[in-house]
């Protein structure tokens, strides 16, 4: 993955934290946008869809989780992937970051080396088996090239990670992918998580699919399959 053109976008309001990641994610070739103010992150974004954001949960009045929420459900930056890099590093903390459809979650004091090999292996978007534009199963379709889901007409809103997912899946309808599979395809060897993750964001996935989602099988002690 080139960082070559990708615009990153951080909110944090640590003015020594903006300037730390300026200077390494300027130095691996990124271009960086950084904004101690939740507004003017938000005027930014109105006008300009990054390639990845950069969020801090602790903002002064201001929810970064209610943020990432927000960005989640928004048309136009709802399948931008986010980072959430704070210093709330418990395990309900993490876990809810996920479900809220957080792509990483980093925690405060960290490697500015490593935070650049997790937004690479973020924003990596290798094809799935099937190279066709278009999937579909039963009433659920699957449209590549505009990245968008649709069930009997409607339309769904997804997370990359989420789209990913369920495009993997169904890529080979039947075949069972183990988690470890999963976390491979979407992370590679870059990215240390559990399999846990998989399953919160599976089940996020279900949850938005509504009817379509008992399309995907959990195969106990196996994995994930998508059938009708």
């Amino acid at each position: 993955m080139t960082a070559e053109g990708k615009r990153i976008v951080a909110v944090d309001d640590e003015p020594d934290l903006l300037e730390l990641l300026a200077l390494h994610l300027g130095r691996a070739g990124f271009s960086f946008h950084g904004f101690e103010s939740v507004g003017d992150f938000e005027d930014f974004i109105a006008g300009t869809v990054p390639d990845l954001i950069i969020l801090d949960l602790m903002l002064p009045g201001s929810d970064g989780f209610e943020i990432c929420k927000n960005l989640k459900k928004s048309e136009s930056v709802g399948r931008v992937p986010i980072i959430m890099l704070t210093a709330k590093g418990g395990e309900m903390d993490k876990v809810l970051g996920l479900e809220l459809g957080a792509d990483d979650y980093i925690t405060k004091p960290f490697s500015p080396a490593e935070l650049v090999a997790r937004i690479k292996a973020v924003l990596r978007r290798p094809e799935p088996p099937d190279e066709s534009p278009r999937i579909g199963i039963g009433k659920l379709v699957i449209d590549k090239a505009r990245h968008e889901v649709r069930h009997d007409g409607r339309k769904i809103v997804l997370t990359s990670t989420e789209f990913r997912i369920l495009t993997l899946l169904a890529s080979k309808k039947g075949w069972v992918f183990s988690r470890e599979q999963i976390l491979d395809y979407l992370w590679g060897h870059e990215k240390a998580v559990v399999d846990r993750t998989i399953d919160v964001h599976i089940r996020n996935l279900r949850e938005k699919l509504g009817p379509a989602a008992a399309l995907i099988k959990n195969i106990r002690g196996a994995g994930y399959k998508l059938e009708e």
